[in-house]
């Protein structure tokens, strides 16, 4: 079984703190356009559904939601945004992983590079860390545990992992399980508050302390920067 993004996690929680600042909802709606994509109605396009409940359950607007929807789907003009995956290494050599929404690589690609630079890492090479990581289905829910019953249901709806982690059950599977899942865990009354493909370490690596601080510095500035969707890690922040 992967590790987990301890990363990933805490950001999780983080964001429903930080939901008012514009930044997060200029996230979430590059989100909702980019799932847009493939077609404007959530109701057959499971990846807009989800980005659209995220969006709500952060209090964006139904307005927003809905302008978000239109550019994707191109009805709203607008440029064109399109996902884009980064990878470098942070202070101590842990690998970091970062995807980002932009209409403009060349603003987008340089700004990455001096982050990483700025807090002791460095931006490598496509493929120089991803191996490291497994892309998975992961579906946060709120708690602490879930009943026997819907544990089962949730292995056969594909999960291989389910784990309680610092008040969330982080559920995770194959790719092709997450609709599956994270419908199974609706099913069973369970508080989804993300649903997404996530970049997991094979193997959590242990962080020095002399080294930790700098490395939740380049982790945080990376999720401040407005083009950055998400930052995985393979350190037990």
């Amino acid at each position: 079984m992967s590790g987990h993004s301890k990363w990933a996690n805490i950001k999780h929680k983080k964001g429903a703190a930080d939901a008012r600042k514009a930044a997060v909802f200029t996230k979430l709606a590059k989100n909702i356009t980019v799932a847009a994509k493939n077609g404007g109605d959530p109701d057959f396009n499971f990846s807009l559904r989800t980005a659209i409940n995220a969006a709500l359950n952060a209090n964006m607007t139904k307005d927003a939601v809905e302008r978000a929807v239109r550019r994707g789907t191109g009805d709203d003009g607008g440029g064109q945004i399109e996902e884009v995956t980064y990878e470098g290494f942070g202070p101590g050599g842990v690998a970091v992983i970062v995807e980002a929404l932009t209409d403009n690589r060349n603003r987008t690609a340089p700004n990455i590079r001096h982050v990483f630079g700025k807090h002791g890492g460095n931006m490598g090479a496509t493929g120089s860390v991803q191996w490291m990581f497994d892309r998975r289905g992961v579906v946060r829910a709120e708690g602490d545990g879930i009943p026997e019953d819907a544990e089962m249901a949730l292995i056969d709806a594909g999960a291989d992992d389910i784990v309680a982690e610092d008040g969330d059950i982080v559920i995770s599977g194959p790719v092709e399980s997450l609709q599956k899942i994270q419908e199974t865990a609706e099913r069973f009354g369970l508080r989804i508050g993300s649903a997404s493909l996530e970049w997991l370490p094979k193997d959590d690596v242990a962080v020095e302390e002399s080294v930790r601080e700098a490395l939740v510095g380049l982790l945080e500035a990376l999720d401040d920067d407005e083009d950055v969707n998400a930052v995985y890690c393979n350190a037990d922040v």
